[in-house]
């Protein structure tokens, strides 16, 4: 035991709540995905449990992989990156997938692999380690807003065009996390409100033309509009099934749950597995497992804080906030969603729902963070085996 944890490197408190979430995600997986079971297969759970398991393994895979390499690596990286997932996105928004009429361009199909892969969630992780390289960069400088518009803002906003079209939620996540990044950064405030500014009139331009062309962008707008709507007026309405259904998963498990596998709002809730999930842990957990989660998510956040915060470089932090704090972000909106205080957004929890594109990617963003840490760790290791000169003259003497 001992020889595996000298491989491990970085946070240990976040190594272990990882690992805390990952372990506990079979148990609402493996109940929620009978529903899946029965509607598309014969019943049977376990291949759809083993699905988990891989994509989880595959996630902890990368993590250990990326934690291995030191961070200020992850600056030339993203560079190159860069370019890479514009084209993936470019690719997957040309795909023009629908589901149910609406388009949902978001997921492109590996060849020869046979597995798809939503392209956006690797396009925030390496998007916001790019404007993490550049802050570091123009730290401690005067910069006017013509000089960042084209280096920062122009791939900032390429990427949210590519996204927009068939996923406005993360666009959102995204554009907000950016926000939040070059805020930390110490960028300027009054050119911060510009980007504001001209976020809501690319919104609003993107809202009108798809609104005059409806074949350009089937349906979309018309759901976020009737999402909106259905959450402010509070109608039960047939697009309100899903919310309906998981207020009555989570008024049924009261405080301490119906117990492991005894939801019934599973077999009525669609995306009981992924999107719903948390309704599905208040059934069955009650009040106690829903605190207990949310508790290790906001103390994810306190080790991230930690991490940015004890970082030697200003990329570091950066990077550990870029990277690092959506994953909390996200869990909340995913929690928020559930108990209706946000309207439907088709956000997964991290590291609990199912799914391999938002498992592989958190476990990414996860890893870049340990290797921020683990630079630190190294380095003070370093430190402590180097004698001091006058110890050893002393021994000597």
């Amino acid at each position: 035991m001992r020889q595996i944890f000298q491989h491990i490197k970085g946070d240990r408190v976040i190594w272990a709540i990882v690992a805390l979430l990952a372990v506990f995600s079979f148990l609402p997986v493996y109940s929620a995905s009978s529903n899946l079971a029965y509607l598309y297969g014969d019943g049977n759970t376990l291949p759809y449990l083993l699905k988990h398991l891989a994509h989880l393994l595959l996630g902890f895979a990368i993590l250990y992989g990326i934690h291995k390499i030191p961070f200020h690596y992850f600056r030339g990286l993203s560079i190159i990156a860069l370019p890479l997932v514009i084209v993936l996105l470019l690719l997957t928004l040309g795909q023009g997938t629908t589901i149910d009429g609406a388009n949902a361009s978001r997921w492109i199909r590996v060849p020869f692999v046979g597995v798809t892969f939503q392209t956006s969630t690797l396009a925030a992780v390496v998007l916001l380690t790019y404007v993490a390289r550049y802050l570091s960069k123009i730290k401690d400088k005067t910069v006017t807003f013509k000089e960042t518009l084209l280096p920062l803002w122009l791939p900032v906003f390429i990427v949210l065009a590519l996204i927009l079209p068939a996923n406005f939620s993360t666009t959102a996540i995204i554009f907000a996390m950016v926000v939040v990044l070059v805020f930390v950064g110490g960028y300027p405030i009054k050119y911060l409100g510009v980007i504001l500014g001209a976020g809501l009139l690319c919104l609003t331009l993107f809202v009108l033309t798809a609104k005059a062309f409806p074949g350009v962008f089937p349906n979309r707008v018309d759901t976020w509009i009737s999402r909106v709507e259905n959450y402010a007026d509070g109608k039960d309405t047939e697009a309100d099934y899903q919310i309906e259904k998981a207020k009555i998963a989570i008024a049924s498990g009261g405080i301490s749950g119906l117990g492991p596998g005894k939801s019934v709002q599973k077999n009525f809730l669609p995306q009981s597995s992924s999107d719903f999930i948390y309704a599905i842990i208040v059934e069955e957990f009650g009040l106690v497992g829903a605190m207990f989660l949310m508790f290790l998510y906001l103390f994810l956040l306190f080790r991230l804080l930690i991490v940015a915060h004890k970082s030697s470089s200003v990329f570091g932090t950066l990077l550990v906030i870029g990277v690092g704090l959506p994953i909390v972000f996200q869990a909340l909106i995913n929690m928020a969603v559930a108990v209706e205080l946000f309207p439907v957004t088709g956000q997964t929890l991290p590291l609990i729902s199912s799914g391999g594109s938002s498992i592989w990617m958190t476990c990414l963003a996860v890893g870049m963070v340990l290797s921020v840490s683990a630079n630190r760790q190294i380095k003070k290791e370093k430190e402590e085996s180097e004698e001091n000169p006058l110890d050893i003259l002393s021994e000597t003497i």
